[in-house]
């Protein structure tokens, strides 16, 4: 029903009143669960409310709690990230843009944000769901708990909180979005970054089995999960700086801005002088967690196991997998801040021992393969190769899997940022598969896309091949199987790489 540039529908909990756009029809701030107050916090998502009348959902609403993220040398993500946090109780929303309320049977995608657990919101400028409106796509985007309400392993409170509002959005998904013309036998989950990672741990989970039928990973990983020790360190952390014993009822009576803000105060936890190996990007404290109840192990070693004779199911039966990393994922955290300039080679070694169990061989070979070359640029190629070969340990055991279709790429296109440094960076392929390179704020020379716009056919080209795999699971180029490991290298040209298949990531985890 449209009124003027509104747009009524009716879902489970009630009549909601959205825009009206040319193209597409969005509604915002839709409750998929209850607003986490009080204990709540800590537990697990409970059911939205219904109400009476009509909702209004045409402005956004308040976003998860976290701090203020900085690191990235002024250099303006909002686009991506967005604004920061808006401060209100009932955050735990979802976005919906669709073409056509009237529609039936569409494809749907369902986006979860990055920001390494502790930012970001599917309420960003980028995510706007215009350019997959026009193509046909039902988009969601959803805010999860973030930070120490969302991740931190607490004793008396479910680990995997942000997990668990995930699944509860997908929940809502099955239920609702019939109500925007989407078919809820026809939903792909996809994700980058942090997002990317959630999306791993869902593939291993079972609760999540039938909330999802395709998958795409962004610049995540396969062994992206702490141990319990692992994830207690942190929690200890955060306690002792906080004041306070490691319980869910003490954390629970402190408010939002200080559980956000503490995060500044503990820094980086150094799980590597606890033995621990380091596959991921950033300085965030936070990730799922190995907790017995929706990951038993480390999402790639799960999906590795079905390919064993007599093995019983485990995880989703999601069978199709696009997934695919950035050639220089780790410039992002190096380049606009200055600090990848400032390194020496015992930092240099210092990186590698944090993510290998030889350091010296490794960085020994670095040195090898790349003659010449300053520590920093090394650190910034070890870290993104390290970080490549978690997401390889997913790709190979989907792969393996027997009836799945896996698609692998890696995208190349350098940004001219930063006098050139910048190039492909964590985030750059983001504006490409939402087609949206035309935001001012992603150009300048400090910014992410740097002073020039792309050429709009590669865009065009990703996007397209997104919105193909959404719709019926090929991406438009050969699958990347155990036999020949194929990848599609994004650019301004577009080329397939081959290469033999070696020993898998997710076997040497197990």
């Amino acid at each position: 029903m449209s009124a003027g540039n509104l747009v009524e529908t009716r879902i489970a909990t009630g009549r909601i009143r959205g825009l009206s756009r040319p193209g597409r029809q969005v509604f915002t701030g839709i409750p998929y669960a209850a607003a986490p107050v009080g204990p709540g916090r800590f537990a697990p998502p409970a059911p939205a409310a219904p109400w009476g009348g009509v909702r209004d959902a045409t402005a956004p609403g308040p976003t998860a709690p976290a701090p203020h993220r900085g690191g990235f040398g002024g250099m303006d993500l909002r686009p991506v990230m967005g604004g920061g946090w808006m401060p209100g109780e009932e955050y735990l929303t979802v976005t919906v843009t669709t073409p056509d309320v009237a529609a039936r049977g569409l494809p749907v995608l369902v986006f979860v944000h990055g920001g390494g657990f502790i930012s970001g919101t599917g309420q960003a400028e980028l995510f706007d769901g215009a350019t997959f409106a026009r193509d046909g796509v039902v988009l969601v985007t959803l805010n999860y708990r973030l930070g120490v309400v969302g991740w931190l392993d607490v004793p008396g409170a479910p680990a995997n909180r942000g997990l668990l509002d995930v699944i509860a959005a997908l929940t809502w998904v099955g239920d609702n979005i019939s109500a925007f013309g989407g078919d809820p036998g026809r939903v792909t989950l996809a994700g980058q970054s942090a997002g990317a990672m959630i999306v791993a741990a869902l593939l291993a989970a079972p609760q999540a089995d039938g909330l999802f039928q395709r998958a795409i990973s962004q610049s995540g990983s396969g062994l992206c999960a702490f141990t319990s020790d692992q994830a207690s360190l942190v929690t200890r952390s955060v306690c002792d700086a906080l004041g306070v014993p490691m319980t869910a009822e003490s954390l629970s009576a402190l408010d939002d801005s200080r559980l956000a803000s503490v995060l500044d105060a503990i820094g980086p936890v150094d799980h590597a002088a606890h033995g621990y190996r380091d596959t991921s990007l950033g300085s965030s404290p936070f990730k799922p967690v190995i907790d017995g109840v929706l990951l038993d192990q480390q999402p790639a070693v799960v999906l590795h196991h079905l390919t064993e004779p007599g093995a019983k199911p485990r995880g989703t039966t999601a069978n199709d997998l696009l997934i695919g990393v950035n050639s220089e994922e780790a410039n992002l955290y190096s380049v606009p801040s200055g600090s990848g300039a400032k390194l020496a080679e015992a930092d240099l070694l210092a990186a590698a021992a944090r993510r290998h169990e030889d350091p010296e061989a490794l960085v020994a070979g670095y040195h090898a393969r790349y003659p010449g070359v300053a520590p920093a640029a090394l650190a910034s190629r070890l870290i993104s190769d390290v970080y490549a070969e978690s997401n390889r340990a997913l790709a190979d055991a989907h792969a393996a899997r027997p009836g799945s279709r896996t698609y692998a790429y890696e995208f190349g296109w350098r940004s001219a940022a930063f006098d050139g440094g910048l190039g492909a960076c964590h985030c750059i392929e983001l504006p490409f598969v939402f087609d949206r390179t035309d935001i001012a704020a992603l150009h300048g020379e400090n910014a992410l896309l740097g002073p020039a716009r792309p050429a709009d056919s590669i865009a065009s080209r990703m996007h397209a091949a997104w919105v193909s795999f959404v719709d019926h699971g090929d991406p438009g180029w050969e699958r990347y199987g155990s036999e020949e490991q194929t990848t599609m290298r994004i650019d301004e040209e577009w080329r397939l790489t081959r290469s033999t298949p070696r020993p898998s990531a997710a076997t040497a985890a197990h």
